[in-house]
């Protein structure tokens, strides 16, 4: 009722069966996209409701802009992968031709996407985790209070060290 009157139009049941029946056909296209020169990359983030539209444009423009900086525009997309009472996750996929160097140039567009996402007030890390890639950005994030939490905790439940050390923080 609530998206009828705010003007749209149910499409029945055909749309989410066709999306069941490929759900996993998509990550199989990357290594034909990698064997044809170009990667498909994804990244997400989540935010209160009120900040969907400014983190979705942020990161939008910086992959946008970095990439075609370089000299390979990219196509850009973005989803709502998980709704909240008070918030969403944007699950973004991009598009690209490779570049000289693959690695390093989704580097250069990865880390654009992560400053405009903690710069937009979104989180770092969502369904997919924290890990190195994302480590420096969770320490922004968190802020020196939130890291010292994590180091008492850590201290106290893993006091040798050996649970992926330097993994979700940097290496005291």
């Amino acid at each position: 009722a609530v998206l009828r009157a705010c003007g749209g139009t149910p499409l029945g049941e055909e749309p989410g069966r066709r999306w069941a029946h490929g759900r996993y056909s998509a990550p199989y296209l990357r290594d034909s996209l990698l064997d044809a020169g170009a990667f498909a990359e994804t990244l997400e983030t989540a935010t209160f409701w009120s900040g969907i539209p400014g983190l979705y444009a942020a990161v939008r423009d910086a992959l946008t802009g970095t990439l075609t900086e370089a000299g390979t525009p990219p196509l850009v997309m973005c989803h709502i992968s998980h709704v909240y009472e008070n918030g969403a996750s944007l699950y973004f996929t991009v598009v690209s031709a490779q570049g000289e160097d693959p690695l390093k140039h989704w580097e250069r567009a990865k880390r654009a996407a992560n400053d405009a996402i903690i710069e937009a007030g979104g989180t770092i890390t969502h369904h997919h985790g924290v890990g190195t890639d994302h480590r420096d950005w969770y320490v922004r994030e968190a802020g020196v209070l939130g890291v010292e939490a994590l180091r008492a905790v850590k201290r106290r439940l893993d006091p040798s060290g050996l649970l992926n050390p330097g993994v979700l923080l940097p290496l005291d």
